[in-house]
This record gives structure tokens, C-alpha cells and sequence, in this order.
């Protein structure tokens, strides 16, 4: 059978691919065939009943191969296209498989070229098969061929006015091509400017490099996050997705992006592929598509082409910092580089055993490269959660000390991580209780990287604590914006709403929050604390309730339940709660703040502040305080006096 024409739909069963949009239909339904799988699908469509070998797929799909196991490349790629069609290796109704040899496509095939030949126009007698610069070019050079062959001296004059016209044709195909290449620059996306990219796919067949594909993500996302022209979704939201199987269009909805990037990572030994492809979502057409290859060491090299080659895509203009950022990628400790991926692997599962992990995996990649900045900035990161009341692996006043010493070490090492001065700026605001410095180390991490969600995020914290809600929303908001899914963006948003007053804007976004997790205990708390301040009793003792149970006692569920008893009258029961929380005290967490919160929401001032200042001994993280439990001592000198003393606003 001939080659079906690049413009030709082909089908087969139910079945129908479009060669020119590289689009596959099942029933008339579209269905999501990756990069690969795809290009495997054409070649094996050109030569459907006949062997096509190993070799030549290698030669076309992977040309520039130079390291890896291909075998197990093409395997991958053969069992993907296989499960977009339904198909199995066992029992083939498209794909056979000949063993060592290569594949064969087995089912009937139909062409449809109705399309191109509609397209295709009717030529004279002896007139050239197609017309346009190309065969133009390739006309002039031949007219041109006896004048080459001519051995006089001086050309005649027929010569020279031939010669003139092969040159004004040679000039009007030169000026054909170059409009035609400029309306094709003119026809790339002029509107996109927000982004997801998708996690990678592991192409390595070994389920233990994941972390290697998941840190490849987190790359890309920060490179592309560096450019203030463009959102970018951050690393919370996007891996939702992973291996969730969803349309692209119904992602990019979900996200709210006008593009996703798809992408591979193959990594043999010290050397590593990575492929991305640019789709506009709204059409799910493929803009873009290219590999890039290299050594281990030079794997933030190849990211920052990847993100260059993608702004450029999309016709972003870099300011000259954002350029300088991307161009100014170093060599890294190929050791140390995958402690380093393995730490942020653990590190982003938010457990108390995945901190430890991380934990271990940062401090070994400095022992392999003392003077690796981001696995400073890595262990800053690990020592603020690990004193972080949701884990209680450490307590605040030993682990906020080494975030902090961390975070300094990794700026000295190299000050332009955006992660780095997010997290010194965490630990001056919560630990050492210096709002102005806290916020200039917050303000420079989203100069160099606009798109950090966190930043954004602990910036709104430190805005509240300031007495700048409304600001303090506004940032939040913008947070929540490049990180649509991630739960305590989304808790936290929850909580300012109900600092400006805005009860019901404060219930609606916990219930989004319930929708997305219904086990997010601080979702239930959120709405439990905005039922409380609706005066709706019943409703918050239910939500704060189940956000006990959902979170294994926290403190801070127990105490707002606490809070949620006395409201509805059950004050024996928050007694009890009181009781439980003083008893479960430790040196790591004595639960002050909680219990001061508690003895507020009773009226007992006397024994509110005797709590507080307890925890202000302790040093604890004056976040709380921004929390409506405390609003009955805010009209206390004592309260005002400490508030003073911390360095806020009173």
C-alpha cells in the first residue's frame, strides 16, 4: 500500500487519525495519544500489513540517541500507544509484535484523502506537479544550468538578460519564503500568558527515578516562574494530575492556563533526554516540540534551554534579568544533585516521616558538595516544617534556629534563591518576630521569582500580623492564584476572608476546600470557625468536630472546638478539652496560645494572659494572634502591651 499523504485521515475500527493535526479519534471522540506513541503511530500506519524494524523507528523517533536503553524506550512508548487504542501484546487486534524484529500494524486500514485532493489545484498539460518558492528555486537552478556550461568569456546578450531573469525570479521566491515564514511567526499564540506544566513522564522503566522525572518538573516550574510576564501554576497544583489521565483541555480548565507543557525525562547512568512539547489547551494543538541531551551535571542547563525555548514559543519578552537568570544555570555535583532531588522528593510529601527523609537526603547532598546553595535552601525549608505545630517532630524553639542558620548559609552561597529568602524570611517573621526584615526577604524572593507561590503566601502572613489585611488578602489571593490546588493556600485564604469581614466569602472558599479533600481537617476548622463568628453554633461545633477527628486531636481543632462549646452553652465540655490539652503539654508543644485562646472564649482574661505569656517565653509563632479566639483581649492593656512587646501593632 502507498504512503497515505501527510493530509489524509486514516482509519481503522473505530478508530480515525488526522496525519496533518496528528489528532486520533475514537468514535468521533478524541482521545489523548503523547508525542511518541504517536509518531510510532504514523510510521506504522505508512506501512500497515508490513514489518517495520526496530532500526528504522530508532531512526526516526530517536535520531540523535546516543546513550540509554532504547529497547526499553520503544517499549514504553509501544505500551503507551497501545493503551490509547485498547490494545494488548497477548492478543492484538492493531499492533503485532515480532520479537527482536520490530512491529507490524495489523488490522485494516482505510485512506481518506478527499481533503488534500479538494486542496490540490487542477494543473495544465505539462505544467509542473506543485508550484510554490520551493519548486520555484529548484525551476530557476535549472534554467540557469546551460549558462553554466557556457565556456566564453563574455556572456552574449541573451545570456545576460536569462541570467537577469534567473535572478529576479531566485529574488521573488526569497521574498515568498520570507512572507510566508513571517505569516507563520505571525500565527504563533500572541494570548498565552498562563501556564501548567504537567509532571514529566519517567521514561527510565524503574519506578525508583520518579523522583528524578518529579524533580525535573519542579525545575522547569521554577525556571518558567522566574519570567514576570507569565503564570505559572506551581508544583501543589500540578501533580494532582499525575497519572490521573485527563483530557487537556479539561485540565487547563481546571487550572485556568491558555497552554500546558508535556514532557519525558530518560536517564541512563550520568546521562539524561528530556523531550517537552508546548499544547494550546483550548485546541489541544501541539505548538512545540523538541529534545534536549546532556550529562547529569548539566541537567540546569538543559532546563533553562527548555524554558528559553518555551518563553520564546509564546513570544514572551524577558527583561534582561529574567534572560541573565536563565543563561546563568551552573555545572552541579552529579551526587549531590540526586540527594538533593530525593530531599525535595520527601520534602513535598508533607508527612512527619517524609521530612525526616528529606531531612537526611539534604544533609547528604552538602556532604557531597559543601558548597551546593540549594540543598541549604532545602534544609532551611525541612527544619521550618519539621517545627511546624501540624508535624511536631521538633519543637518551634529548636527547629526555627536551624531554618534560619540554613537559610543564611544558602544565600551566601548564592543570593540570588528565591526559595532562600523565603525561607529566612519565615523564620525572622515567626521566630524572631522581625516583620520589617521578614517582609524585605519575602519582597526579594518574588522579585526573583514572581511565581513562587510561597512567598506570596508567607508575604500575606506577615502583612496581616502587620494590621494590613486588605493587603494581606490581596497577596493571598495571589498565591492561591499560581497554586490553585494546594489546600492550605486555599485554608489560609479562608482565614483572611474572615479577617476582612468576609463571612460568607470565608464559607463558600472552605466548602471548595471540603470538595477537594473532604479529609482536610483545617478545611472543616475553616468552616467551623466561620460558622462561629455567623453565630451559627450547632453548624461549627459539627465542622470543628470532625476536624478533630480528621486531624488526631491538633491543638489548634481542639481549641476552636473548645471555643464552639461555649458558644452553644456545653461549657463542661469545653472543660474537658482545656483539661486535655493542658495534660498532653510536652516540652516540644505546651499548647500555650491554645489555651489562652480557650480561657478567652470563657472571659477569664486573668488566666488568658497568663497563658500568653507563657507561650511568649517559649517564643511561639505570634500567627495566632491574628485569630478572632483573641478578639475578646484586644481591648486589654496587657494584651496591647504584649502585642507591643512582640513588635506589632496593638
Amino acid at each position: 500500500m502507498e504512503s497515505p499523504p501527510p493530509s489524509s485521515v486514516v482509519r481503522f475500527g473505530t478508530y480515525e487519525v488526522s496525519l496533518q493535526s496528528g489528532e486520533v479519534r475514537k468514535s468521533g471522540l478524541k482521545i489523548r495519544v503523547q508525542q511518541q506513541p504517536m509518531k510510532l503511530l504514523e510510521i506504522l500506519l505508512e506501512h500497515p500489513g508490513e514489518v517495520v524494524t526496530r532500526e528504522e523507528l530508532r531512526s526516526r523517533v530517536w535520531p540523535n540517541e546516543s546513550f540509554g536503553d532504547f529497547d526499553q524506550a520503544l517499549n514504553i512508548a509501544i505500551g503507551k500507544l497501545r493503551s490509547a487504542l485498547g490494545d494488548s501484546a497477548e492478543s492484538p487486534r492493531f499492533i503485532e509484535t515480532l520479537p527482536k524484529r520490530g512491529y507490524r500494524f495489523i488490522a485494516d486500514v482505510s485512506v481518506d484523502d478527499t481533503a488534500a485532493r479538494a486542496r490540490r489545484p487542477e494543473s495544465p498539460p505539462g505544467d509542473p506537479p506543485a508550484t510554490g518558492p520551493a519548486r520555484k528555486l529548484q525551476g530557476a537552478r535549472l534554467t540557469s544550468a546551460p549558462f553554466a556550461a557556457n565556456r566564453r568569456l563574455w556572456p552574449t546578450r541573451g545570456a545576460i538578460v536569462a541570467l537577469a531573469l534567473v535572478i529576479i525570479i531566485i529574488i521573488i521566491s526569497l521574498s515568498i519564503l520570507s512572507v510566508w515564514r513571517l505569516g507563520s511567526r505571525a500565527s504563533a499564540p500572541m494570548g498565552i500568558r498562563s501556564i501548567a506544566v504537567l509532571p514529566m513522564d519517567n521514561l527510565s522503566g524503574d519506578a525508583s527515578q520518579n523522583y528524578f522525572a518529579d524533580g525535573m518538573t519542579d525545575e522547569l516550574i521554577t525556571d518558567l516562574a522566574q519570567i514576570s510576564a507569565l503564570r505559572v501554576i506551581s508544583r501543589t497544583s500540578v501533580m494532582v494530575y499525575k497519572g490521573a489521565g485527563k483530557p487537556l483541555p479539561q485540565i487547563a480548565r481546571e487550572l485556568n492556563v491558555e497552554a500546558v507543557v508535556e514532557g519525558t525525562v530518560l536517564r541512563s547512568g550520568d546521562q539524561v533526554r528530556i523531550t517537552a512539547q508546548l499544547i494550546e489547551a483550548s485546541t489541544d494543538k501541539h505548538l512545540w516540540s523538541q529534545s534536549y541531551e546532556g550529562d547529569l551535571r548539566n541537567t540546569l542547563a538543559l532546563q533553562n534551554r527548555v524554558a528559553s525555548a518555551i518563553a520564546d514559543q509564546i513570544r514572551i519578552n524577558l527583561t534582561p534579568r529574567e534572560q541573565a537568570a536563565l543563561r546563568s544555570a551552573k555545572a552541579v555535583n552529579p551526587e549531590a544533585y540526586q540527594s538533593y532531588l530525593k530531599g525535595r522528593y520527601f520534602w513535598n510529601k508533607r508527612t512527619a516521616d517524609g521530612l525526616k527523609a528529606a531531612l537526611a537526603y539534604f544533609n547528604q547532598a552538602i556532604e557531597e558538595n559543601p558548597k551546593y546553595a540549594q540543598a541549604y535552601s532545602g534544609l532551611a525549608d525541612t527544619y521550618a516544617l519539621l517545627g511546624d505545630w501540624q508535624y511536631g517532630v521538633m519543637s518551634f524553639k529548636e527547629a526555627l534556629p536551624k531554618a534560619k542558620a540554613a537559610a543564611i548559609k544558602a544565600l551566601e552561597l548564592d543570593s540570588s534563591l528565591s526559595e532562600a529568602h523565603t525561607s529566612l524570611g519565615y523564620s525572622l517573621r515567626a521566630f524572631d518576630w522581625d516583620f520589617d526584615s521578614a517582609g524585605k526577604q519575602f519582597q526579594r524572593a518574588i522579585e526573583l521569582n514572581p511565581g513562587y507561590a510561597t512567598a506570596h503566601h508567607w508575604n500575606a502572613m506577615n502583612l496581616g500580623l502587620l494590621g494590613r489585611p486588605k493587603e494581606a488578602l490581596v497577596e493571598m489571593r495571589k498565591a492561591e492564584n499560581l497554586d490553585p490546588l494546594s489546600l492550605i493556600i486555599n485554608a489560609d485564604l479562608a482565614e483572611f476572608l474572615l479577617l476582612t469581614h468576609s463571612y460568607d466569602e470565608s464559607v463558600k472558599q472552605s466548602r471548595k476546600i471540603i470538595e477537594m479533600d473532604p479529609t482536610f481537617a483545617i478545611g472543616h476548622k475553616q468552616l467551623g470557625d466561620a460558622y462561629l463568628l455567623k453565630q451559627m453554633d450547632k453548624e461549627a461545633v459539627a465542622e470543628l468536630q470532625e476536624a478533630v477527628r480528621l486531624s488526631g486531636g491538633s491543638p489548634i481543632c481542639v481549641a476552636d472546638l473548645a471555643r464552639a462549646y461555649v458558644a452553644s452553652g456545653q461549657k463542661n465540655e469545653a472543660m474537658k478539652l482545656l483539661s486535655d490539652l493542658k495534660k498532653s503539654s510536652n516540652p516540644s508543644f505546651t499548647n500555650a496560645p491554645h489555651i489562652a485562646m480557650i480561657y478567652a472564649s470563657m472571659g477569664d482574661n486573668d488566666q488568658a494572659m497568663h497563658w500568653l505569656e507563657r507561650a511568649y517565653e517559649e517564643r511561639f509563632n505570634p500567627s495566632i494572634l491574628l485569630r478572632s479566639g483573641f478578639d475578646p483581649l484586644r481591648s486589654d492593656p496587657r494584651f496591647e502591651e504584649l502585642m507591643r512587646r512582640i513588635g506589632l501593632p496593638a
